[in-house]
């Protein structure tokens, strides 16, 4: 079993940035692609970046790849989410998701607790 766990939420104000740690345990992280999905009060969860297993490729949902930026490091099993530039939109709820590829947001098999972001002055 993977285990997940997100750090690095926290309250900034629009225009700052905030990095995201995604730590994985339980079973080697490079058999997996990562991804970063969140959830904003009162609408669906929406994919923000996944990155393979290799760290090769990168994907971003819509709009994401100019302010967003995914990396990961496989020796120490960490995922990362650079946030720069925020934006009131972007508080959310962010959550680390695991799967064999990069398949889209109904294709996670493990998931975290998630990590809250607060963008506000």
């Amino acid at each position: 079993q993977l285990q997940l766990a997100e750090s690095g939420g926290g309250l900034v104000q629009p225009g700052g940035s905030l990095r995201l740690s995604c730590a994985a345990s339980g079973l080697p992280l490079d058999r997996y692609a990562v991804g970063w999905v969140r959830q904003a009060p009162g609408k669906e969860r929406e994919e923000v970046s996944c990155i393979v297993d290799s760290g090769s490729i990168t994907h971003y949902g819509d709009g994401m790849s100019e302010r967003f930026r995914i990396s990961r490091d496989n020796v120490k099993k960490m995922v990362f989410l650079q946030m720069n530039n925020l934006k009131t939109e972007d508080t959310a709820i962010y959550y680390c998701a695991a799967s064999d590829s990069c398949f889209g947001l109904n294709g996670y098999e493990y998931w975290g607790q998630g990590t809250q972001v607060t963008v506000s002055s």
